[in-house]
């Protein structure tokens, strides 16, 4: 990242503080809130010296056309992190995949995750009667059932993103 700011790149990696334990201590240190990943703005007709610096592999995308990330995403994810809320790497799930509840009394239930009224649920289902039950559920107690591509549900940036080694 320093090598994209020192060409004049404007640059921003989130990062979170996450506590590390070793055989003799244990210490707080800041890893990348998006590992793989460094956020950059830039026009894309000059990114030629962004994808020859070293550590970065490309330049992020749909296939070979870069998709930029949303300002308001940006924006929301330096709001949280200049917040100093605590917080860490979490899987994206999105509305309407099937989930697995791993946590409490519904742990081992399969559903779909729904948004209404402002709460996460999972909805079950019994498909001969053609009714479902949705149950309240914190995101924290949901895990995704479906694989996806680690580089689809990866962000990408204003402007577009490099995917960087390291």
């Amino acid at each position: 990242m320093a090598q994209l700011e020192a060409q004049g790149f404007e640059c921003f990696l989130p990062k979170y503080k996450s506590l590390r334990e070793w055989s003799d201590r244990k210490k707080e240190v800041e890893q990348p809130l998006f590992p793989g990943y460094v956020f950059c703005r830039f026009e894309y007709s000059q990114r030629r010296p962004i994808v020859i610096t070293p550590g970065v592999l490309q330049v992020v995308g749909c296939g070979r056309t870069p998709t930029p990330v949303e300002e308001r995403e940006i924006e929301a994810i330096q709001f949280a992190i200049a917040s100093e809320v605590p917080s860490q790497p979490w899987p994206y799930l999105a509305i309407g995949e099937r989930v697995r509840i791993h946590t409490g009394r519904l742990s081992g239930l399969e559903g779909i995750l729904v948004n209404f009224k402002g709460n996460h649920r999972v909805v079950l289902s019994v498909s001969l009667l053609q009714r479902s039950v949705a149950l309240e559920v914190d995101l924290a107690w949901v895990a995704s059932l479906e694989k996806r591509n680690e580089m689809q549900t990866q962000p990408i940036t204003t402007g577009a993103s490099v995917r960087v080694t390291g």
